[in-house]
């Protein structure tokens, strides 16, 4: 039996820490994780030069990892195992060289297995650079024994 009971945003922090020490992929990017609560999360990353394309601007596959990262720290904030089920992006304007681009991922519903997550990707000045919609579903396993075993 527990010893205490977690709070809503411990389960959170901890889940994104047991997260982001196995995620790879949103290191390489640059990624960086900026906040975590339950539902919600936040990712930045600064366009460097081998994030841009032929346009000389970011490549959209950048900016999608970017908000499926979020993405994924949000509907993993309840301590089980969630993968996306489906995504998508409307790109609005241009990442350019040198944009630090902010993903915010906030929970819509989540309902038996399943939940809806929208993500807003940002520049430094707060102007729209993506809208980025996911749907997560949840699979067998923790991200850590809440029991503290």
């Amino acid at each position: 039996m527990s010893q205490m009971q977690l709070s809503p945003q411990e389960i959170a922090e901890r889940s994104a820490s047991a997260m982001w020490a196995r995620d790879d992929a949103s290191k390489w990017l640059g990624g960086s994780l900026d906040a975590v609560g339950p539902g919600t999360a936040s990712l930045s990353m600064t366009v460097e030069k081998h994030h841009t394309n032929g346009h000389d601007i970011c490549h959209g596959g950048f900016i999608f990892t970017l908000a499926d990262s979020a993405f994924a720290f949000a509907c993993n904030a309840y301590n089980q195992l969630a993968v996306a089920q489906h995504n998508s992006i409307t790109f609005i304007a241009p990442g350019r060289l040198g944009d630090r681009l902010t993903a915010q991922a906030r929970e819509v519903a989540r309902f038996g297995r399943s939940g809806i997550y929208d993500v807003r990707v940002v520049n430094q000045d707060d102007r729209l650079i993506a809208e980025f919609r996911g749907n997560s579903r949840t699979i067998e396993g923790k991200h850590f024994d809440e029991d503290g075993k």
